[in-house]
């Protein structure tokens, strides 16, 4: 019968620290929802998981840290999505609208992603004292990559008339208010049997707008 190794000291140290990170993450990300970032201490975090606030500090600087963790974790789900989106499909006017039903589609379903990505500011007070080259590097990804399907649709015959840098901040933060709106229950202005109808047809009649530049 074959023996497996045993974990050595030092990998299993490794692993409890790495499961002691995602524990405290899921514990602050619980509190967050539930009572919101104002409302939440680093002594909150430690009494849900029965640690001790020190504890807690060995692996994070302070509370702001640890949304900006959980910040880029939403980030990296986000991107990934994103991507998904995009596979098998070779004209790009086609995977930027994929993208924007994937963007719609992903703050739908995990509100409490977005509002750590786009509407919360506390990671932003944690980007504002890291020593980065770019100042929101989570954020320049994903923008970076708007723009350069952008570029791609302008290769191909769309937005002759119109400059990317322009174009990309439009295209985002009209799928952030659109998003925004759904996420935040904003869109109560409307009968409540046509918000759903009011969200896709605004979306839909963007991508006319799209289409016409």
């Amino acid at each position: 019968m074959l023996t497996l190794p045993s974990m050595g000291v030092k990998e299993r140290k490794e692993r409890e620290k790495l499961e002691k990170r995602e524990l405290i993450l899921e514990a602050a990300h619980n509190l967050f929802l539930e009572r919101g970032f104002d409302q939440v201490s680093i002594r909150n975090i430690a009494e849900a998981i029965e640690y001790s606030p020190a504890t807690i500090y060995l692996y994070f600087k302070d509370k702001n840290q640890i949304f900006h963790a959980l910040h880029t974790e939403a980030f990296r789900r986000f991107g990934e999505a994103l991507y998904t989106s995009q596979q098998g499909i070779a004209n790009p006017m086609d995977r930027l609208i994929k993208m924007g039903e994937a963007y719609m589609h992903f703050a739908i379903n995990h509100p409490e992603y977005y509002d750590i990505m786009f509407i919360m500011k506390a990671p932003m007070e944690h980007v504002d004292e890291m020593d980065l080259k770019c100042d929101w590097p989570e954020g320049r990804k994903t923008h970076d990559y708007l723009e350069s399907l952008l570029a791609e649709c302008k290769e191909h015959g769309h937005f002759k008339n119109t400059e990317n840098p322009y174009l990309s901040l439009l295209v985002w933060s009209t799928m952030h208010g659109l998003c925004s709106l759904k996420v935040r229950d904003r869109l109560r202005i409307y009968p409540e049997e046509s918000r759903e109808e009011m969200f896709t047809k605004a979306f839909d009649t963007f991508k006319q707008i799209l289409l016409t530049l």
